[in-house]
């Protein structure tokens, strides 16, 4: 395999132009790609190829329109990233009531082994996630005001202080391992079933991790899709013989599942903020079609009509 060598401003602006790319003021192109860093804007040149074999782009695109989807990715990233966060906060308190009411509010009680799945097939991930939970206690205690506020005066630390120290693929574990009963008590309030809300659990942890450290969003795909909704046939969302092709894996996946886990007034907000940044990115690009970049990330053309299904 042939090595990346380093490429300097001026290099990295030829490679572009090379490759057909128009640059209309190329002192502020190279401020952007010091600023931003050229991997990451060249990563949405994928939507701009005529030619995947020999990576040109199309005729007449320009710097501005690949910054431009760079620039809406990070708006759409850290609109789902403020949303996953209020669905994580709203995710962690429920788990800490249920178990707290139902189990004690002291390690010793809470992280009981018998009060979580009996499952053979779980024994060993009950016992990982609960090491998991035990060692967060060990790191943050000297570390976490309000951990070491409790330990210090109350010689305990109450699970609902412990779940903000946790992160969100570990409460995602937690509620796997979680008894029948209390899975579906949980998942009740968000008028879901056990499995669908694990799943949704899953996904949103994965997407958090890549909003958190500024991953590239637009055309990320994980490997868990969500069960079919009424969403998808009310959209009359296309499909081949594996399913439907928009909103199982992608970013309309999430859109669907905050439309369960945020309050009415949130999820309004939400699908708001989404489709200002989409009419921001339609006046700026002219070489692709506004469907062609909505499929991409995952969304069909009629997606704001997710607001019409009850």
């Amino acid at each position: 395999m042939k090595n990346k060598t380093f490429k300097t401003l001026d290099e990295q602006i030829e490679i572009l132009k090379n490759k057909g790319l128009i640059i209309n003021d190329v002192d502020k192109a190279k401020e952007i790609l010091f600023r931003e860093n050229y991997f990451f804007i060249s990563g949405y040149r994928s939507l701009f190829m005529k030619d995947f074999n020999d990576r040109k782009f199309i005729n007449g695109t320009t710097f501005e329109e690949l910054y431009a989807m760079f620039v809406f990715d990070r708006n759409i990233r850290n609109i789902m990233f403020k949303n996953i966060l209020i669905v994580e906060n709203n995710i962690k308190s429920i788990i800490s009531y249920q178990l707290s009411k139902k189990y004690g509010f002291k390690e010793k009680d809470y992280l009981n082994v018998k009060n979580f799945s009996q499952d053979s097939m779980k024994v060993r991930q009950v016992k990982d996630v609960l090491n998991k939970m035990k060692r967060q206690i060990k790191v943050n205690v000297k570390h976490h005001s309000a951990t070491a506020h409790y330990l210090s005066n109350y010689g305990y630390i109450p699970l609902w202080i412990l779940v903000k120290v946790l992160s969100f693929g570990i409460i995602s574990e937690l509620y796997c391992i979680l008894k029948p009963d209390d899975q579906f008590q949980i998942a009740d309030i968000y008028n879901l079933d056990v499995h669908t809300l694990e799943i949704y659990l899953s996904l949103l942890s994965n997407f958090r991790n890549l909003c958190a450290h500024e991953d590239i969003l637009f055309n990320h795909r994980t490997q868990r899709r969500i069960p079919d909704d009424l969403v998808h046939s009310y959209l009359e969302i296309e499909s081949n013989e594996d399913g439907y092709l928009y909103g199982k894996n992608d970013l309309f996946a999430i859109v669907i599942i905050f439309k369960y886990m945020l309050s009415q007034n949130e999820y309004h907000d939400l699908i708001n903020e989404i489709n200002y940044e989409i009419s921001l990115l339609d006046g700026k690009i002219d070489v692709v079609p506004l469907s062609t970049l909505l499929n991409k990330i995952g969304f069909p053309e009629n997606w704001i009509d997710i607001l019409n299904v009850n």
